[in-house]
């Protein structure tokens, strides 16, 4: 199986869609999440779509900052491969072409964030070599 990685840009970035919608526990019109997915384009984000052949299967959002304690950072948000694409490596790539592109553009540090009850992200993620440092805390305003 052929796997490829690109950056989606411009109007691109909105054929995640359907996986947002997908992976989301609260049904978010398509409207706001084109909002945001646009506003969030702004803002130091860079979203990779993950391909089998031309059929996109996976995505990964990036946000790139420099923090206190880590340096400058990339953080993986709403990683997605479907579910039919799953345990067949594409995780394991995905994490290797973040982590050159990391290193490329001057990254001391790749962060994430994993739901507490998501079991097999964390042994996936132990195995690449994360840790846990805490939890993530969010309160709607």
């Amino acid at each position: 199986m052929q796997i490829s990685f690109l950056f989606l840009e411009g109007e691109k970035i909105y054929d995640i869609l359907p996986m947002l919608q997908e992976m989301g526990e609260h049904k978010i019109s398509d409207e706001v999440l084109k909002q945001r997915l646009h506003e969030m384009a702004n803002q130091n984000y860079s979203c990779v779509g993950i391909f089998s052949e031309h059929q996109l299967i996976g995505m990964c959002g990036l946000w790139f900052q420099t923090r206190h304690y880590s340096g400058r950072s990339v953080e993986l948000d709403h990683v997605y491969i479907k579910e039919s694409y799953r345990s067949k490596g594409i995780g394991k790539k995905l994490a290797d072409f973040v982590q050159e592109y990391a290193e490329k553009n001057g990254c001391e540090a790749i962060e994430l964030n994993t739901y507490v009850e998501n079991f097999p992200s964390h042994k996936f993620y132990y195995n690449l070599g994360f840790i846990a440092r805490g939890y993530h805390f969010i309160k709607k305003v």
